[in-house]
C-alpha cells in the first residue's frame, strides 16, 4: 500500500463538514424535506414513449426532449447500459433503439447503425429479457405466442397456495398482476415500422431445464394451451378482479407504490379493461408522471422512483451527527414533515402479519400501502433525536410495526415478512430483477441500529436478529448489500449495528469486518465497489473510490474503535476530493434495485454519508482527545475497547 501523510488535521475535516453541511441545507426544499435526484438508465425514458404510443398520447415535444436525452446516454460503441461504466446491456439497448426509431430517427444514421450491430452480435430480439419483449408484442414486433403464459386467474390463488401474488415481492407483485391482464388481452397496436434490422434470425435461447425448471416449463407449456381456449365465465372473473385490485391500490399522486414498472403497466392494464384515457384513475396516473419527470438542457428523463422520506432522514440523521442543534429551524421543519408523511393504514404487508397495528413510514411522497422496515428505521433514528411533539407516538407505533415485521428467521426484508418462497424464481416470466423479498443483512441492520436505541437490547427479538446477522457474515468478513453497492455498504451498515447492539467491538466478528475493509481500501485512501460484484465475485470491494462509499466503510471502522491509518487516510480523501461548493462528485452508481440487473445513482449520497462519516470522526477525535487529557497515555488501551463509537451522541439511547 502507498505510505500517504496521514496527519490530518480535525480542521481540515471541520472545514469540510461545515462545507458540506452549507450545501446539503441549501438543498432543502421550502417544505423542509430533502430529494436527490434517483438516476437510473434510459429504459425509463424509452418505455415511457412506449406506453404513451400505445395510449395514443405521445406529444412531439416530449418525444423530441426524450429522444436527445437517450442519444446523449449512448456510449461511444452505440450502446447503452444499465449504470455508469458498465457493459453493454443487450434490452436496454434494444428500448432505447426501438425508441429513437419512434422518434424519427432512421436506421440508416449511424448511430442507430453502430446500436444495430451489437444488437445483432448479442443475439438479437430474440435473446432479450421478457419484459422486453412485451413492449415489442405490444406493437406487434413479437408474437404473444412466444412469451411465457401470466394467466389472470393468479389472483384467485389464496395467500397460502404457492405462486398466489403474495409471494412475489411488492414491487414484483404491482408489475405481475396489470401484466397478467395485458398478456390476456394480447394487443397489437402497430406501429408504422418494424424492427427487422434487429433480427438475428435464430431460436429464443432457452437454459436448459432439469429438474423443478423442466417442470415449471412444462407447466407454462399446459398454462399456454389453456389460454388458447380458456374458461370464458372464469377468465371475465378474473380479469374484472385483477382490474378492482389494481384500482385499489392507486396512491393519491396517481402512481403504483411510487414506482415505475406497476405505474407503466398498470396504466396499460386499465386502458385494455376500458378505462379511457379520460377516466378520472387514468388521468391522474399519466399526469402523476410529470412529478417524475426532469427537464434540463440535457433532454427530458424519468425517475425510475423518488426518494423523499428516505432523503429527508438520513439528511437529518447527518447533520445532528454534525452537530446542527436538535431545536435548529431546518431540524423541526424536516421533522415535523417525517412526521406527517407516517403511514396510519394497512396495506399489502398484512397479508403476512394480519394482526400488527399500522406504522411506519415508506420512500416515498405517496407510497401509503407499502412502507418498509429500511426508511422505518432511519426515520425513527431521526425522530427519536428531535423530540418534535408527536414524534414519540409516531416513533412508537413505527416501532412496534417495525418489530412486528421480523420474519421467521430473526432476519428483516424491507416490504414484507416471509416473502421467501423460491418457487417463483423458477417462473420462465422472471428472468429479470428480484421477485421476492427475503431478509437482507443491511435492512435487518438498519432494524437492528434502530431498535437497541429505542432499549430492545435485551430482548428475544434482538438476540435472533443479530445471529441472524452474524450467521449472514461472508467467508472474508464482509456482509452483502442487497439495496445498495455491495459488500462495502453491506459491512458499513453491519458493524454499527452490531456495536450499537452490545457486540464487543473486539470480538471476532467485528475484527474479521475491519480486516476486510482495511484490506480493499483504495491506494487513494477511498473505498469503491463496482456494481459488477454482484455477478462476478472478482469485483468484490473493488472499484474507484466514490465519497459514498468511502463513508460507508469510515462509519464500520469509527464504530470499530479502529484509529488506524485507513480511517485518517479514508478522511483525508473526503477533504481532498471535496468540490468547492461543499459537495462530491460521484457519476458511479452506488444504489442497488435489483442486484444484477437495475442500479441506481442516488444524487444525495454523495453528500449525506460523507457528512455522517466526518462528524462522527470529528465526534470520536474529540473523544479521544478527552480521555487522553484525563489519563494520559491509557486513552491508548480505552480507543480499542469503546463500544459506543456508533451510538449517537445526545440522542438519550439505553
Amino acid at each position: 500500500m502507498t505510505t500517504v501523510d496521514v496527519d490530518l488535521p480535525a480542521s481540515s475535516a471541520g472545514l469540510a463538514l461545515g462545507a458540506a453541511c452549507d450545501h446539503l441545507i441549501g438543498l432543502r426544499s421550502p417544505q423542509g424535506w430533502w430529494k436527490g435526484e434517483l438516476q437510473t438508465n434510459v429504459t425509463m425514458d424509452a418505455e415511457d414513449l412506449l406506453l404513451r404510443e400505445f395510449l395514443g398520447i405521445r406529444g412531439e415535444q416530449d418525444t423530441a426532449e426524450a429522444a436527445r436525452w437517450i442519444r446523449a446516454e449512448q456510449r461511444a460503441d452505440g450502446t447503452w447500459a444499465n449504470f455508469h461504466g458498465a457493459p453493454p446491456d443487450l434490452s436496454t439497448t434494444v428500448e432505447a433503439y426501438a425508441a429513437l426509431r419512434l422518434a424519427g430517427d432512421p436506421p440508416e444514421a449511424p448511430h442507430m447503425r453502430a446500436a444495430a450491430a451489437y444488437v445483432l452480435r448479442s443475439g438479437g430480439i430474440e435473446a432479450t429479457r421478457v419484459f422486453t419483449r412485451v413492449w415489442l408484442a405490444l406493437f406487434g414486433l413479437w408474437r404473444w405466442e412466444d412469451l411465457p403464459a401470466l394467466p389472470p386467474e393468479l389472483v384467485y390463488l389464496p395467500p397460502w397456495f404457492p405462486l398466489n401474488v403474495y409471494d412475489w415481492g411488492c414491487w414484483a407483485r404491482q408489475t405481475i398482476v396489470p401484466l397478467t391482464i395485458v398478456r390476456a388481452h394480447r394487443p397489437v397496436r402497430p406501429l408504422p415500422f418494424g424492427l427487422d434490422e434487429l433480427r438475428a434470425g435464430r431460436p429464443v435461447r432457452r437454459k436448459a431445464r432439469t429438474g423443478r425448471a423442466a417442470a415449471f416449463a412444462a407447466l407454462d407449456h399446459v398454462l399456454r394451451r389453456y389460454e388458447r381456449a380458456p374458461f370464458k365465465g372464469a377468465r371475465r372473473a378474473a380479469l374484472r378482479r385483477a382490474a378492482e385490485w389494481i384500482v385499489a391500490r392507486q396512491e393519491p399522486d396517481g402512481s403504483w407504490g411510487g414506482i415505475q414498472p406497476p405505474w407503466v403497466y398498470s396504466l396499460i392494464a386499465l386502458n385494455l379493461s376500458g378505462y379511457d384515457v379520460d377516466h378520472p384513475v387514468m388521468r391522474r396516473g399519466i399526469q402523476g408522471l410529470d412529478r417524475f419527470t426532469i427537464r434540463d438542457g440535457k433532454g427530458r428523463r424519468l425517475e425510475a422512483c423518488q426518494s423523499p422520506v428516505w432523503d429527508t432522514a438520513l439528511a437529518v440523521n447527518a447533520l445532528l451527527d454534525a452537530g446542527v442543534p436538535a431545536d435548529d429551524p431546518v431540524i423541526v421543519q424536516a421533522a415535523d414533515w417525517l412526521i406527517g408523511e407516517e403511514v396510519k393504514g394497512p396495506g399489502d404487508w398484512a397479508v403476512r402479519r394480519p394482526g400488527l397495528p399500522p406504522g411506519g413510514w415508506a420512500f416515498e411522497f405517496d407510497n401509503d400501502g407499502y412502507p418498509d422496515t429500511d426508511d422505518t428505521a432511519e426515520v425513527v433514528l431521526a425522530l427519536r433525536r428531535t423530540r418534535r411533539p408527536g414524534g414519540r407516538e409516531a416513533v412508537d407505533r413505527g416501532v412496534r410495526w417495525m418489530a412486528g415485521m421480523v420474519s421467521r428467521d430473526g432476519g428483516f426484508a424491507a416490504f414484507d415478512a416471509d416473502n421467501t418462497r423460491e418457487l417463483i424464481r423458477r417462473l420462465p416470466f422472471c428472468d429479470f430483477g428480484a421477485v421476492i423479498d427475503p431478509p437482507s443483512a443491511d435492512v435487518t441492520a438498519h432494524v437492528v441500529e434502530a431498535l437497541a436505541h429505542e432499549g430492545y437490547t435485551r430482548t428475544r427479538l434482538m438476540r435472533r436478529a443479530v445471529v441472524w446477522l452474524l450467521k449472514a457474515q461472508e467467508a472474508d468478513g464482509s456482509w452483502f448489500g442487497r439495496w445498495g453497492a455491495n459488500h462495502v455498504y453491506g459491512t458499513g451498515a453491519v458493524v454499527p449495528a452490531l456495536v450499537a447492539a452490545g457486540v464487543r467491538p473486539e470480538s471476532a466478528c467485528v475484527r474479521r469486518a475491519v480486516a476486510w475493509l482495511r484490506d480493499h481500501q483504495n491506494e487513494d485512501g477511498g473505498w469503491g465497489e463496482d456494481l459488477r460484484s454482484y455477478d462476478d465475485p472478482a469485483w468484490i470491494g473493488r472499484g474507484a473510490s466514490t465519497a459514498s462509499q468511502t463513508a460507508w466503510a469510515l462509519l464500520a471502522l469509527l464504530a470499530a474503535g479502529d484509529r488506524s491509518e485507513a480511517v485518517d487516510r479514508g478522511v483525508r480523501w473526503l477533504v481532498e476530493t471535496q468540490r468547492p461548493d461543499g459537495t462530491w462528485d460521484e457519476p458511479y452508481f452506488t444504489g442497488t434495485g435489483f442486484p444484477g440487473d437495475f442500479y441506481i445513482n442516488y444524487h444525495l449520497y454523495r453528500l449525506v454519508f460523507p457528512i455522517t462519516a466526518l462528524g462522527r470522526y470529528l465526534s470520536a477525535r474529540e473523544r479521544d482527545g478527552a480521555l487522553a487529557a484525563a489519563g494520559g497515555d491509557d486513552h491508548l488501551a480505552a480507543r480499542e475497547g469503546d463500544g459506543v463509537l456508533a451510538a449517537r451522541e445526545g440522542d438519550g439511547a439505553p
